[in-house]
């Protein structure tokens, strides 16, 4: 989805994309260029402009061309490697609030994992001198990736089951007492066991009917999430889930 400043939201998360970067280069050195094709190979930033004037960047945010400016200093990468330090200008549109949030934070990430690759690079050879050490590293074992949409639509399918299988059978049951028609149920010869089986079961029919439409036409069609191991296994906790929450 395109909004009316160009900003791209992709369908399945809350990420922007399609941000307008200027960089503005006085270095045009090895490190220097290796930045430049980082950021825009991130997918985020879109280069419009790269050049040697700050003032040209300057005057691009004014004509809201720019989103962000990007200024490398001159001998970025000489000090750099001797000093073990050097800055970066970043300059802002400030207009939009999500721009400037979002912009400049996805922007100092490229820049903060950008300086762990240089320095993991300088000091490679030094490691290798030093005694061994253990590290943690820790991985997501459902969701190595964090996708936000593996994350939200089974939550939300969870959510409108649980809502349309029992919220509506309980509710239905209290407007029916709240009517008085429980209570001519009562005299008719219509058993307990058929009263408690013939209330939820519409409920929950529709609601394995649900559930099959959005783990399947939804999840798998739509959005590519594949559940792993058994659907039969699914059902069965499901139906569970039912009986147990209902008597």
């Amino acid at each position: 989805m395109i909004d009316n400043n160009g900003w791209i939201f992709t369908n399945h998360n809350f990420e922007i994309k399609n941000i307008n970067i200027s960089i503005i280069n006085h270095d045009h050195s090895t490190y220097a260029q290796k930045l430049t094709s980082t950021i825009t190979a991130s997918g985020y930033f879109k280069l419009i402009d790269y050049g040697t004037n700050f003032q040209t960047g300057l005057q691009q945010i004014e004509s809201d061309t720019a989103d962000l400016v990007l200024e490398i200093p001159p001998g970025f990468e000489k000090y750099l490697v001797r000093e073990n330090q050097q800055k970066l200008l970043i300059a802002v549109n400030a207009i939009n609030g999500t721009k400037t949030t979002l912009g400049s934070a996805y922007l100092s990430n490229i820049i903060s994992r950008f300086n762990c690759d240089i320095r993991f690079a300088l000091t490679k050879q030094q490691k290798s001198n030093q005694s061994a050490t253990i590290e943690v590293n820790p991985t997501n074992w459902f969701n190595p990736l964090l996708t936000y949409k593996i994350f939200m639509v089974p939550g939300i399918l969870v959510t409108l089951v649980t809502m349309i299988a029992m919220y509506r059978c309980a509710l239905n049951i209290v407007k029916e007492k709240e009517i008085g028609t429980i209570a001519q149920i009562n005299v008719t010869p219509i058993k307990k066991y058929h009263f408690i089986i013939g209330k939820p079961l519409p409920f929950w029919l529709t609601g394995m009917f649900v559930f099959y439409i959005g783990l399947f036409g939804v999840g798998r069609l739509v959005y590519g999430i594949i559940p792993q191991g058994s659907i039969l296994l699914l059902y069965a906790f499901l139906f569970l889930a039912y009986s147990l929450l209902r008597y």
